[in-house]
């Protein structure tokens, strides 16, 4: 069993595995629906270089990881590295649409409203100095 096999799970993500990880699969995925999402980037070594994906751009930054029971995709949008929104979809053409519109300049309450599976999240509370 190759690496990519061991790592994804061939029952659950057979077409990643073929596509060598999650961050060749959501390129491809992006480009076959002519999707802007910029540059994909992996962890250089160990399981993550096959199930996590990173897509960096002006407004923030979406990570992609994978369900390990049950197919889907775990996607988090960062802004300053502070999660602002996140959602599961099961469909990589929807995560694809998700960085899209994040890169087209979508806020986090568009992305929200447009997308189902995606929720804001409240910012986490500043400390008061005493």
């Amino acid at each position: 069993m190759s690496d990519v096999s061991s790592a994804l799970g061939v029952r659950l993500y057979p077409d990643l595995v073929e596509a060598g990880g999650l961050a060749s699969a959501l390129a491809e995925t992006a480009a076959r629906h002519q999707l802007d999402v910029g540059r994909v980037t992996a962890p250089e070594q160990g399981r993550s270089r096959f199930t996590c994906a990173e897509l960096t751009s002006e407004p923030g930054t979406v990570c992609v990881g994978l369900g390990s029971q049950a197919r889907y995709f775990m996607i988090d949008v960062r802004v300053a590295g502070q999660v602002q929104a996140r959602g599961d979809a099961t469909d990589l053409a929807q995560v694809a649409q998700v960085v899209a519109a994040w890169r087209g300049g979508a806020t986090l309450g568009d992305l929200a409203a447009r997308f189902p599976f995606m929720e804001a999240c409240r910012p986490a509370p500043v400390a008061q100095a005493s």
